[in-house]
Protein backbone atom coordinates (compact mmCIF):
# COMPACT_ATOMS: atom_id res chain seq x y z
CA UNK A 1 0.00 0.00 0.00
CA UNK A 2 2.84 2.38 0.90
CA UNK A 3 4.68 1.51 -2.31
CA UNK A 4 1.64 2.33 -4.42
CA UNK A 5 1.26 5.65 -2.63
CA UNK A 6 4.91 6.55 -3.28
CA UNK A 7 4.63 5.73 -6.97
CA UNK A 8 1.61 8.03 -7.26
CA UNK A 9 2.91 10.91 -5.16
CA UNK A 10 6.52 11.04 -6.49
CA UNK A 11 5.72 12.78 -9.83
CA UNK A 12 3.46 15.30 -8.09
CA UNK A 13 6.16 16.06 -5.57
CA UNK A 14 8.76 16.67 -8.34
CA UNK A 15 6.40 19.08 -10.13
CA UNK A 16 5.65 20.95 -6.91
CA UNK A 17 9.39 21.34 -6.12
CA UNK A 18 10.12 22.57 -9.68
CA UNK A 19 7.32 25.14 -9.61
CA UNK A 20 8.49 26.40 -6.24
CA UNK A 21 12.09 26.76 -7.52
CA UNK A 22 10.94 28.83 -10.54
CA UNK A 23 8.89 31.16 -8.32
CA UNK A 24 11.83 31.59 -5.97
CA UNK A 25 14.27 32.46 -8.76
CA UNK A 26 11.78 34.89 -10.35
CA UNK A 27 11.27 36.66 -7.06
CA UNK A 28 15.01 36.91 -6.48
CA UNK A 29 15.72 38.48 -9.96
CA UNK A 30 16.39 42.22 -9.73
CA UNK A 31 13.92 44.53 -11.52
CA UNK A 32 15.28 46.21 -14.72
CA UNK A 33 16.07 49.87 -14.50
CA UNK A 34 13.42 52.07 -16.12
CA UNK A 35 14.74 54.55 -18.68
CA UNK A 36 12.99 57.70 -19.67
CA UNK A 37 11.73 57.69 -23.24
CA UNK A 38 13.95 59.64 -25.55
CA UNK A 39 12.42 62.63 -27.17
CA UNK A 40 11.25 61.95 -30.71
CA UNK A 41 13.79 63.16 -33.27
CA UNK A 42 12.39 65.73 -35.75
CA UNK A 43 12.79 65.38 -39.54
CA UNK A 44 15.08 68.04 -40.99
CA UNK A 45 13.84 69.63 -44.22
CA UNK A 46 15.33 72.09 -46.67
CA UNK A 47 13.00 74.82 -47.90
CA UNK A 48 12.76 77.98 -49.97
CA UNK A 49 10.28 80.81 -49.92
CA UNK A 50 7.62 81.02 -52.61
CA UNK A 51 7.80 84.29 -54.52
CA UNK A 52 5.16 86.13 -56.48
CA UNK A 53 6.42 87.75 -59.68
CA UNK A 54 5.45 88.78 -63.19
CA UNK A 55 5.91 85.83 -65.54
CA UNK A 56 5.46 84.86 -69.17
CA UNK A 57 4.03 81.36 -69.28
CA UNK A 58 5.75 78.76 -71.40
CA UNK A 59 3.67 76.79 -73.88
CA UNK A 60 4.75 73.14 -74.08
CA UNK A 61 3.85 70.73 -76.84
CA UNK A 62 5.40 67.98 -78.94
CA UNK A 63 5.88 67.14 -82.60
CA UNK A 64 7.80 65.18 -85.19
CA UNK A 65 10.58 66.66 -87.33
CA UNK A 66 9.70 66.63 -91.02
CA UNK A 67 11.60 67.83 -94.09
CA UNK A 68 10.49 71.13 -95.57
CA UNK A 69 11.10 69.75 -99.09
CA UNK A 70 10.78 66.04 -99.90
CA UNK A 71 10.49 64.72 -103.47
CA UNK A 72 10.59 61.59 -105.61
CA UNK A 73 13.57 61.82 -107.97
CA UNK A 74 12.66 60.96 -111.58
CA UNK A 75 14.55 61.51 -114.87
CA UNK A 76 13.35 63.92 -117.55
CA UNK A 77 14.79 61.79 -120.39
CA UNK A 78 15.15 58.09 -121.10
CA UNK A 79 18.38 56.16 -121.12
CA UNK A 80 20.54 53.51 -119.54
CA UNK A 81 22.25 54.31 -116.24
CA UNK A 82 26.03 54.26 -116.71
CA UNK A 83 27.16 55.77 -113.38
CA UNK A 84 25.79 56.40 -109.87
CA UNK A 85 27.47 58.74 -107.40
CA UNK A 86 28.43 57.53 -103.93
CA UNK A 87 26.34 60.45 -102.66
CA UNK A 88 23.22 58.77 -104.05
CA UNK A 89 22.96 56.11 -101.34
CA UNK A 90 20.51 55.73 -98.50
CA UNK A 91 21.37 58.22 -95.76
CA UNK A 92 24.10 59.95 -97.79
CA UNK A 93 24.20 63.69 -98.33
CA UNK A 94 24.70 65.59 -101.59
CA UNK A 95 25.53 69.16 -102.62
CA UNK A 96 23.59 71.47 -104.96
CA UNK A 97 24.37 70.74 -108.62
CA UNK A 98 26.17 67.47 -107.85
CA UNK A 99 25.62 64.75 -110.48
CA UNK A 100 23.89 61.88 -108.74
CA UNK A 101 23.11 59.66 -111.74
CA UNK A 102 24.62 59.67 -115.25
CA UNK A 103 22.59 58.30 -118.18
CA UNK A 104 24.06 57.15 -121.48
CA UNK A 105 24.31 60.37 -123.53
CA UNK A 106 25.53 59.10 -126.93
CA UNK A 107 22.17 59.56 -128.68
CA UNK A 108 21.70 62.99 -127.15
CA UNK A 109 25.15 64.15 -128.30
CA UNK A 110 24.22 62.99 -131.79
CA UNK A 111 20.99 64.97 -131.60
CA UNK A 112 22.95 68.07 -130.59
CA UNK A 113 25.30 67.64 -133.55
CA UNK A 114 22.37 67.31 -135.96
CA UNK A 115 20.70 70.37 -134.46
CA UNK A 116 23.92 72.36 -134.82
CA UNK A 117 24.08 71.37 -138.50
CA UNK A 118 20.47 72.47 -138.92
CA UNK A 119 21.28 75.87 -137.41
CA UNK A 120 24.28 76.29 -139.72
CA UNK A 121 22.18 75.40 -142.76
CA UNK A 122 19.42 77.80 -141.72
CA UNK A 123 21.97 80.59 -141.28
CA UNK A 124 23.29 80.01 -144.83
CA UNK A 125 19.77 80.07 -146.29
CA UNK A 126 19.05 83.31 -144.43
CA UNK A 127 22.20 84.93 -145.79
CA UNK A 128 21.25 83.83 -149.31
CA UNK A 129 17.72 85.18 -148.91
CA UNK A 130 18.99 88.52 -147.64
CA UNK A 131 21.51 88.78 -150.48
CA UNK A 132 18.83 88.03 -153.09
CA UNK A 133 16.51 90.58 -151.51
CA UNK A 134 19.24 93.22 -151.57
CA UNK A 135 19.94 92.62 -155.27
CA UNK A 136 16.23 92.79 -156.10
CA UNK A 137 15.89 96.07 -154.23
CA UNK A 138 18.85 97.63 -156.02
CA UNK A 139 17.49 96.55 -159.40
CA UNK A 140 14.04 97.95 -158.60
CA UNK A 141 15.35 101.31 -157.44
CA UNK A 142 17.53 101.56 -160.56
CA UNK A 143 14.53 101.09 -162.83
CA UNK A 144 12.03 102.93 -160.58
CA UNK A 145 14.01 105.55 -158.58
CA UNK A 146 10.96 107.39 -157.24
CA UNK A 147 8.71 104.40 -156.44
CA UNK A 148 8.88 102.14 -153.36
CA UNK A 149 8.76 98.41 -154.23
CA UNK A 150 6.28 95.97 -152.68
CA UNK A 151 7.58 93.33 -150.20
CA UNK A 152 7.08 90.59 -152.80
CA UNK A 153 9.09 92.52 -155.41
CA UNK A 154 12.18 92.55 -153.15
CA UNK A 155 11.85 88.96 -151.77
CA UNK A 156 10.92 90.09 -148.23
CA UNK A 157 8.66 87.03 -147.57
CA UNK A 158 11.58 84.75 -148.45
CA UNK A 159 13.77 86.57 -145.91
CA UNK A 160 11.13 86.27 -143.21
CA UNK A 161 10.78 82.56 -143.94
CA UNK A 162 14.55 82.06 -143.69
CA UNK A 163 14.62 83.93 -140.36
CA UNK A 164 11.78 81.77 -139.00
CA UNK A 165 13.59 78.60 -140.11
CA UNK A 166 16.72 79.81 -138.32
CA UNK A 167 14.79 80.42 -135.08
CA UNK A 168 13.24 76.96 -135.36
CA UNK A 169 16.66 75.39 -135.88
CA UNK A 170 18.04 77.29 -132.89
CA UNK A 171 15.12 76.11 -130.73
CA UNK A 172 15.76 72.51 -131.77
CA UNK A 173 19.43 72.96 -130.85
CA UNK A 174 18.50 74.38 -127.43
CA UNK A 175 16.12 71.46 -126.84
CA UNK A 176 18.79 68.95 -127.82
CA UNK A 177 21.29 70.63 -125.50
CA UNK A 178 18.78 70.57 -122.62
CA UNK A 179 18.12 66.88 -123.17
CA UNK A 180 21.87 66.24 -123.19
CA UNK A 181 22.23 68.14 -119.90
CA UNK A 182 19.33 66.12 -118.45
CA UNK A 183 21.35 62.93 -118.77
CA UNK A 184 23.22 64.25 -115.72
CA UNK A 185 20.60 63.99 -112.96
CA UNK A 186 21.21 66.62 -110.29
CA UNK A 187 19.26 68.79 -107.84
CA UNK A 188 19.43 72.52 -107.06
CA UNK A 189 19.56 72.08 -103.26
CA UNK A 190 21.66 70.43 -100.57
CA UNK A 191 19.98 67.31 -99.27
CA UNK A 192 20.04 63.70 -98.20
CA UNK A 193 18.82 60.46 -99.71
CA UNK A 194 15.97 58.54 -98.12
CA UNK A 195 16.10 55.54 -100.46
CA UNK A 196 17.45 54.47 -103.87
CA UNK A 197 15.44 52.36 -106.31
CA UNK A 198 17.79 51.81 -109.30
CA UNK A 199 21.19 50.43 -110.17
CA UNK A 200 23.88 50.74 -112.86
CA UNK A 201 22.85 49.25 -116.22
CA UNK A 202 19.13 49.75 -115.66
CA UNK A 203 17.15 51.43 -118.44
CA UNK A 204 14.91 54.21 -117.13
CA UNK A 205 12.23 56.41 -118.64
CA UNK A 206 10.71 59.72 -117.59
CA UNK A 207 8.24 57.90 -115.31
CA UNK A 208 10.82 55.72 -113.50
CA UNK A 209 11.28 56.45 -109.78
CA UNK A 210 15.00 56.69 -109.05
CA UNK A 211 14.65 57.28 -105.31
CA UNK A 212 13.42 59.73 -102.70
CA UNK A 213 15.35 62.69 -101.29
CA UNK A 214 14.79 65.68 -99.00
CA UNK A 215 16.40 69.10 -98.65
CA UNK A 216 18.45 69.89 -95.54
CA UNK A 217 18.34 73.68 -95.72
CA UNK A 218 15.53 73.63 -93.15
CA UNK A 219 13.13 71.29 -91.41
CA UNK A 220 9.71 71.88 -89.91
CA UNK A 221 7.85 70.59 -86.87
CA UNK A 222 4.04 70.47 -86.78
CA UNK A 223 2.98 71.42 -83.25
CA UNK A 224 -0.57 70.88 -81.88
CA UNK A 225 -1.93 73.79 -79.81
CA UNK A 226 -5.08 74.34 -77.81
CA UNK A 227 -7.10 77.56 -77.99
CA UNK A 228 -5.57 78.82 -74.74
CA UNK A 229 -2.03 78.02 -75.89
CA UNK A 230 -2.67 79.90 -79.13
CA UNK A 231 -3.87 82.90 -77.15
CA UNK A 232 -0.88 82.65 -74.82
CA UNK A 233 1.43 82.93 -77.83
CA UNK A 234 -0.71 85.76 -79.25
CA UNK A 235 -1.03 83.95 -82.58
CA UNK A 236 -4.13 84.25 -84.78
CA UNK A 237 -5.40 81.38 -86.89
CA UNK A 238 -3.95 81.56 -90.38
CA UNK A 239 -0.83 83.40 -89.14
CA UNK A 240 2.09 83.66 -91.58
CA UNK A 241 5.39 85.08 -90.33
CA UNK A 242 7.13 87.95 -92.14
CA UNK A 243 10.04 90.31 -91.54
CA UNK A 244 7.72 92.76 -89.78
CA UNK A 245 5.84 90.11 -87.75
CA UNK A 246 8.19 87.22 -86.94
CA UNK A 247 6.74 84.28 -85.09
CA UNK A 248 7.68 83.39 -81.48
CA UNK A 249 10.90 81.52 -80.85
CA UNK A 250 10.71 77.83 -79.93
CA UNK A 251 13.18 75.67 -78.02
CA UNK A 252 13.13 72.06 -79.21
CA UNK A 253 14.63 69.29 -77.11
CA UNK A 254 15.05 65.53 -77.38
CA UNK A 255 17.08 62.73 -75.86
CA UNK A 256 19.63 61.49 -78.40
CA UNK A 257 21.59 58.53 -77.13
CA UNK A 258 22.07 59.28 -73.44
CA UNK A 259 22.28 63.08 -73.72
CA UNK A 260 19.62 65.78 -73.85
CA UNK A 261 20.03 68.15 -76.81
CA UNK A 262 18.30 71.40 -77.67
CA UNK A 263 17.73 73.23 -80.96
CA UNK A 264 16.24 76.64 -81.63
CA UNK A 265 13.62 77.57 -84.21
CA UNK A 266 10.69 79.88 -84.81
CA UNK A 267 6.97 79.44 -85.52
CA UNK A 268 6.39 80.54 -89.12
CA UNK A 269 2.69 79.83 -89.64
CA UNK A 270 -0.49 78.39 -88.17
CA UNK A 271 -3.36 76.55 -89.77
CA UNK A 272 -6.47 78.52 -90.70
CA UNK A 273 -8.83 75.74 -89.56
CA UNK A 274 -9.35 73.51 -86.52
CA UNK A 275 -8.45 69.86 -86.99
CA UNK A 276 -11.76 67.96 -87.07
CA UNK A 277 -10.40 64.85 -85.36
CA UNK A 278 -8.30 66.35 -82.55
CA UNK A 279 -10.05 69.76 -82.28
CA UNK A 280 -6.58 71.35 -82.09
CA UNK A 281 -4.90 74.06 -84.13
CA UNK A 282 -1.52 73.17 -85.61
CA UNK A 283 1.41 75.58 -85.76
CA UNK A 284 4.52 74.94 -87.87
CA UNK A 285 7.97 75.73 -86.49
CA UNK A 286 11.08 75.83 -88.69
CA UNK A 287 14.76 75.28 -87.92
CA UNK A 288 17.32 76.47 -90.46
CA UNK A 289 20.33 74.32 -91.46
CA UNK A 290 19.52 71.51 -88.99
CA UNK A 291 22.43 69.37 -90.21
CA UNK A 292 24.95 72.23 -90.09
CA UNK A 293 24.92 75.49 -88.14
CA UNK A 294 21.59 74.64 -86.54
CA UNK A 295 22.85 71.38 -84.98
CA UNK A 296 23.23 70.96 -81.20
CA UNK A 297 26.88 70.26 -80.35
CA UNK A 298 27.26 68.47 -83.66
CA UNK A 299 24.01 66.50 -83.27
CA UNK A 300 21.60 67.37 -86.14
CA UNK A 301 17.89 67.85 -85.73
CA UNK A 302 17.26 64.73 -87.78
CA UNK A 303 14.13 64.11 -89.80
CA UNK A 304 11.81 61.70 -87.97
CA UNK A 305 12.99 62.73 -84.49
CA UNK A 306 10.22 63.29 -81.93
CA UNK A 307 10.88 66.49 -79.98
CA UNK A 308 9.41 68.50 -77.12
CA UNK A 309 8.77 72.14 -77.96
CA UNK A 310 8.66 75.06 -75.53
CA UNK A 311 7.67 78.59 -76.57
CA UNK A 312 7.45 81.56 -74.24
CA UNK A 313 4.12 83.36 -74.19
CA UNK A 314 3.72 87.08 -74.77
CA UNK A 315 1.10 87.78 -72.06
CA UNK A 316 2.44 88.94 -68.70
CA UNK A 317 0.71 87.83 -65.50
CA UNK A 318 1.44 87.69 -61.76
CA UNK A 319 1.78 84.26 -60.18
CA UNK A 320 3.68 82.41 -57.45
CA UNK A 321 6.88 80.71 -58.59
CA UNK A 322 8.54 77.78 -56.78
CA UNK A 323 11.44 75.47 -57.71
CA UNK A 324 10.66 72.37 -59.75
CA UNK A 325 11.84 70.18 -56.86
CA UNK A 326 8.98 71.51 -54.70
CA UNK A 327 6.29 69.90 -56.86
CA UNK A 328 5.29 66.36 -55.92
CA UNK A 329 2.81 63.98 -57.58
CA UNK A 330 1.92 66.56 -60.25
CA UNK A 331 -0.19 68.80 -57.96
CA UNK A 332 1.14 68.53 -54.39
CA UNK A 333 3.47 70.92 -52.51
CA UNK A 334 4.75 70.54 -48.94
CA UNK A 335 4.57 73.79 -46.94
CA UNK A 336 6.14 74.40 -43.50
CA UNK A 337 3.67 76.50 -41.51
CA UNK A 338 4.41 79.01 -38.74
CA UNK A 339 4.42 76.24 -36.11
CA UNK A 340 7.00 74.22 -38.11
CA UNK A 341 4.44 71.63 -39.03
CA UNK A 342 4.10 70.04 -42.47
CA UNK A 343 1.11 71.22 -44.48
CA UNK A 344 0.44 69.14 -47.63
CA UNK A 345 -1.22 71.42 -50.20
CA UNK A 346 -2.95 70.71 -53.50
CA UNK A 347 -2.01 73.41 -56.02
CA UNK A 348 -3.11 74.49 -59.48
CA UNK A 349 -0.12 74.77 -61.81
CA UNK A 350 -0.03 77.09 -64.80
CA UNK A 351 3.31 76.03 -66.22
CA UNK A 352 6.03 73.51 -65.43
CA UNK A 353 9.59 73.62 -66.75
CA UNK A 354 12.88 71.97 -65.87
CA UNK A 355 13.73 74.53 -63.17
CA UNK A 356 10.50 76.13 -61.98
CA UNK A 357 6.77 75.73 -61.45
CA UNK A 358 4.29 78.59 -61.89
CA UNK A 359 1.38 78.15 -59.45
CA UNK A 360 -2.03 79.77 -59.89
CA UNK A 361 -3.44 78.89 -56.45
CA UNK A 362 -2.67 76.91 -53.30
CA UNK A 363 0.44 78.85 -52.14
CA UNK A 364 0.89 82.43 -51.01
CA UNK A 365 3.85 84.72 -51.48
CA UNK A 366 6.55 84.16 -48.83
CA UNK A 367 5.39 80.74 -47.61
CA UNK A 368 8.09 78.14 -46.98
CA UNK A 369 7.94 75.28 -49.49
CA UNK A 370 9.94 72.10 -48.99
CA UNK A 371 12.51 71.30 -51.68
CA UNK A 372 14.21 68.25 -50.14
CA UNK A 373 13.00 64.66 -50.26
CA UNK A 374 10.55 63.61 -47.54
CA UNK A 375 10.01 59.97 -46.64
CA UNK A 376 6.60 58.98 -45.23
CA UNK A 377 5.25 62.52 -45.15
CA UNK A 378 2.23 62.99 -42.88
CA UNK A 379 0.06 66.08 -42.86
CA UNK A 380 0.62 67.99 -39.60
CA UNK A 381 3.87 66.25 -38.60
CA UNK A 382 6.41 68.34 -36.67
CA UNK A 383 9.54 69.11 -38.77
CA UNK A 384 12.79 71.00 -38.45
CA UNK A 385 13.42 73.52 -41.28
CA UNK A 386 17.21 73.73 -41.56
CA UNK A 387 18.05 75.98 -44.48
CA UNK A 388 16.72 78.21 -47.20
CA UNK A 389 17.88 77.30 -50.70
CA UNK A 390 18.58 79.99 -53.23
CA UNK A 391 16.50 79.58 -56.34
CA UNK A 392 18.17 79.66 -59.72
Amino acid sequence: MNKKWLKTAAPLLVLALGFGAVKFLGAAKPEPEKKEEEAQRLVSLAYTEAREEAVHLAVNTQGEVRPHTEIDLTPEVSGRIVAISDSFAEGAGFEPGETLIQLDDANYKLAVARAEAGVAQAEVLLLQAKAAASIKRQQWLKLNPNKEPTPLQVNLPQVLEAEANLRSAQAELADAQRNLARTKIKLPFRGRVINREVGIGQYVTASTALGRVFATDRVEIRLPLTDSQLQELDLPMGFVASDKTPGPQVALSALVGSEQHQWHGRIVRTQAAVDQQTRLIYAVAEVNDPYGAGASNGVPLAVGLFVTAEAEGTRERHAVVVPRTALRSADKVYVVDEDDRLDIRTVETLSTSENRVVVASGIRNGERVVTSAVANAVDGMQVQPITQLARK
